[in-house]
């Protein structure tokens, strides 16, 4: 089996060259394919003088779910992983992706490991029912796929900012293609690349609301998962308005933006369905352009 390893990147040099450096020593077999955004930080420079990478693609577009369409589009293996450009892989992971898509996984995920002042936490398996539907989610930072069973979801749906993880594994379970959940298949990352970023609600409610919505239809369930989500983040947020961390105005701001995140998102995520009526579920997927790519760097 020939393993390709898909790394979007924008404009993070520093921990893409950590990523780059763990993939060389624990996957020296695999082809490893850069997609570099818009980044002004001298990425490009960095890929270029590296030996272990097999392809650059540069792409115009701040977008993480056409980054990782292009680089699949890029990819000759017959297996196709994504790793984030902040994660490194641990020394297990090659021989646990390996092993599972021999064994006809369709697509394997496991823990990504998170360092934290106090130590390390672990993502675990995440399972839910939708419909009558089993979905079992994944790390867009550490999964990989059989050739097959990417090519049958057409890749990511470009029409989302965030959450094209999520909405794969919804329209694979669609498909009836299964999620395999393997402890060796782990990743690390700091949580320390996080810090200091204020989440876009109406940005992860557009999402929500739109994968859905797409995914599933106009559906009470749809309305109630949307809707208690909406709720337990509002109730944080008044957490730390009583305890005095933030403005009420910030609150009343983020729930006006949730309130029209949701509206447009369900909007656009039946424009979506109809325009893709097939289990599939991708308008805006990997066959829909072949213009991604402003520049490539082949050394294969």
């Amino acid at each position: 089996m020939n393993l390709s390893v898909v790394v979007p990147t924008l404009n993070g040099r520093d921990p893409l060259s950590a990523s780059l450096d763990a993939l060389s020593r624990h996957a020296p077999d695999a082809e490893i394919i850069v997609v570099n955004g818009p980044s002004a930080d001298g990425t490009t420079g960095m890929v270029c003088d590296r030996g272990d990478v097999s392809a650059l693609v540069e792409i115009s577009d701040r977008n993480l779910n056409v980054a990782r369409n292009a680089g699949i589009a890029e990819a000759s293996g017959d297996a196709i992983a994504l790793v984030g450009q902040n994660v490194t892989i641990e020394e297990s992971w090659y021989d646990g992706v390996t092993r599972a898509i021999t064994d006809d996984a369709d697509v394997v995920t496991g823990p990504v490991h998170r360092m934290v002042k106090a130590g390390m936490t672990t993502e675990t398996v995440e399972t839910r029912t939708i419909t009558g539907r089993d979905v079992t989610y994944f790390s867009g930072r550490n999964v990989a796929f059989s050739r097959d069973a990417i090519e049958a979801a057409d890749g990511f749906d470009e029409n989302l900012e965030t959450g094209g993880a999520r909405d794969c594994a919804h329209r694979l379970a669609a498909l009836n293609r299964s999620v395999t959940w393997s402890p060796p298949v782990s990743v690390r990352r700091d949580e320390e690349e996080d810090e200091g970023i204020e989440r876009d609600w109406g940005i992860k409610y557009r999402s929500l609301a739109y994968r859905m919505t797409k995914n599933y239809g106009l559906r009470l369930t749809v309305f109630r998962r949307t809707v208690q989500d909406a709720v337990a983040d509002a109730r944080e947020a008044g957490r730390d308005v009583a305890s005095g961390e933030t403005k009420p105005t910030f609150w009343v701001s983020c729930g006006k933006r949730v309130c029209k995140g949701i509206a447009i998102g369900t909007k656009d995520g039946v424009l979506a369905r109809l325009r893709d009526r097939s289990d599939t579920r991708n308008p805006a997927g990997l066959s829909s352009r072949a213009d991604r790519a402003v520049e490539r760097y082949d050394w294969r």
